[in-house]
């Protein structure tokens, strides 16, 4: 309700409004304890829940939903809880991000199908937040985003424990012989110590952060603690203002604009984000018609310092973070490279949010003119060995190794790799440059997390810890070392990854911006795709996995389904009766 009676102009009357049959059907069997006023033209909130027990990272977001519902009715909305595909990074297999868009897709047509007015978007772990945000983009009403936050910090004999950072550091050390597998065992209980995402800054932090930068959420909330009570303060507040948001009209369209990116891109280095954030703000960008390019990380991102001193690229933890001043108070630090035309769905300039943040200390949130690396943004590499480009993350890898030449050791699959990883018998130094193909988009399916390529036993015996390594699929947010991924085009799809010989050198320059295979093109245009790879290349004859091989884009456009992008809008559908 207004001040002056019913809301006017609400999608939802389309379907509640009048005498007719379909109308009552559509009250009739809504009603089921819902009050007369619920049909009276006031906001009907979606409320897109990703909760799941086999989302372990989202499996509170009932709570949170029950929160943004009571916001919801006393801002004289009717709330709805409208359960979405929930996709847990940690154990579904082949790999979450094949079913991202199918998620988007899903959330996106339920959304129109359904009498909402707007909607609020309820995501933790990693690909549920950009999911929502895609269907959010391409459906076009009102939305907000509530992230629902970081674990709390783990602890193992009086050391702080990264989820994520800490299992890929612990894991090579009992593979190198410096740590038993029962002591290994028993950190997991340390690790994991409350509900919450990781809390590192992985995928799923640096993505509820992109989606405070893009302007999708009230101000402050993201990187809260789970178990913190200020996220349920919060999801209230949301909850209001939805209701507020459905009255005023205003779309993701308005907020995420090229100067919300421009913002994620500047957060994205300064907090020492995830390498996954490039794939999803390029699929979000898509969606809702925003010029975004691969370039654009590098050329905004470039300079940026890295002020977060937190696991993968530093010391600490999320829960630390927001001690210490939080999100809002990083991008303080750099508020001279902020886009200040960018709003927020509060309705006000970003930028104007952020003066009423400090940092508290220093050691986990520096000052700009102290930065833990002077330049973080994400590297867009270019050559002959990623023709459309690859990325590779400065502030995770081992300076001495951003400028290095050397054989590369060349892996069909990733099984094998994994068969061949630790043969003391395969030829391989710490000059080596490990090359894992066959699992890009295509190929996989699906860009799963393996770029990070365990190193060869007997190389962690004699104390190696970094080599330089490539492959056309992801690693996860929480993974660190010189890692050169996202190749494109895939050796799945023609990319010359699919001709990289046992012995090749290989050139990898961060500085120059380039990725080159030492072999002239003349040799290369001899060569043929090793039948071991395409062999493993995937062929699926049904189903989802057959679709999104046939219609999947490669990693530097964002890997949305072609027939996805850009924007249907909210009009509502035909009748059903």
């Amino acid at each position: 309700m207004t001040d002056d009676g019913p809301a006017r102009g609400m999608r939802s009357a389309e379907f509640y409004g009048g005498d007719d049959r379909n109308a009552y059907l559509h009250r009739a069997w809504m009603r089921r304890g819902v009050p007369d006023h619920a049909f009276d033209g006031r906001p009907n909130i979606a409320i897109a829940n990703t909760a799941s027990e086999l989302t372990p990272c989202n499996a509170h977001l009932d709570e949170v939903a029950q929160s943004v519902k009571n916001g919801v009715y006393e801002a004289g909305g009717i709330p709805y809880n409208l359960p979405m595909v929930s996709i847990g990074e940690t154990t579904v297999r082949t790999t979450a991000m094949l079913w991202r868009n199918m998620a988007a897709m899903a959330a996106e047509e339920l959304l129109r199908a359904n009498p909402v007015d707007a909607v609020v978007l309820l995501g933790g772990c990693d690909k549920t937040i950009p999911a929502l945000l895609m269907a959010a983009a391409s459906v076009g009403i009102p939305a907000i985003v509530v992230p629902g936050g970081p674990m709390l910090n783990g602890t193992f004999r009086g050391k702080p424990l990264g989820c994520g950072t800490d299992v890929w550091k612990l894991s090579e050390e009992v593979r190198a012989g410096g740590l038993t597998s029962d002591v290994f065992r028993s950190t997991e209980s340390s690790m994991i110590r409350s509900r919450g995402h990781c809390n590192t800054m992985g995928t799923a932090s640096t993505m509820a952060f992109m989606a405070e930068a893009l302007g999708m959420t009230l101000p402050g909330i993201a990187g809260i603690p789970a178990p913190d009570s200020r996220l349920l303060e919060y999801s209230h507040a949301t909850g209001r203002r939805i209701v507020e948001l459905a009255r005023e009209g205003l779309t993701p369209a308005d907020v995420m604009t090229k100067a919300s990116f421009h913002n994620a891109i500047v957060a994205l280095a300064a907090i020492g984000g995830s390498t996954n954030a490039v794939v999803h703000l390029l699929a979000i960008a898509g969606r809702v018609g925003v010029d975004l390019t691969l370039d654009d990380f590098d050329a905004i991102g470039e300079g940026v310092p890295l002020l977060v001193n937190l696991q993968p690229a530093g010391t600490y933890l999320m829960e630390d973070l927001f001690r210490a001043g939080g999100y809002l108070a990083v991008l303080r630090e750099v508020r001279d490279r902020l886009d200040p035309t960018a709003i927020t769905v509060a309705g006000r300039p970003f930028v104007d949010e952020l003066d009423a943040h400090e940092v508290w200390d220093r050691t986990v949130i520096r000052a700009a003119d102290e930065p833990l690396l002077p330049d973080a943004g994400i590297v867009v590499l270019r050559g002959n060995l990623a023709p459309s480009g690859a990325i590779i993350k400065p502030a995770a890898a081992t300076p001495a190794l951003l400028r290095h030449r050397g054989p590369a050791v060349v892996f069909d699959s990733v099984e094998d790799m994994r068969a061949r990883i630790d043969d003391p018998d395969l030829v391989v130094d710490e000059d080596s440059v490990l090359v894992l193909r066959g699992c890009g988009p295509r190929g996989y399916p699906g860009m799963p997390e393996v770029a990070n390529m365990p190193l060869p036993r007997k190389l962690l015996e004699r104390g190696v810890r970094d080599m330089v390594r490539i492959c056309d699929g992801r690693m996860s947010g929480t993974a660190y070392g010189t890692v050169v991924l996202h190749v494109a085009p895939e050796a799945a799809a023609g990319g010359p990854l699919a001709l990289v010989r046992d012995g090749d050198l290989i050139e990898l320059d961060v500085a120059g911006r380039s990725l080159t295979m030492l072999v002239t093109d003349e040799e290369l245009q001899t060569r043929e795709p090793a039948s071991a790879a395409t062999a493993a290349y995937a062929a699926p004859r049904r189903g989802w996995e057959q679709l999104y091989v046939d219609h999947v884009q490669q990693a530097d456009t964002g890997a949305d389904l072609d027939f996805l992008v850009g924007a249907t809008g909210p009009a509502v559908l035909r009748e059903s009766h």
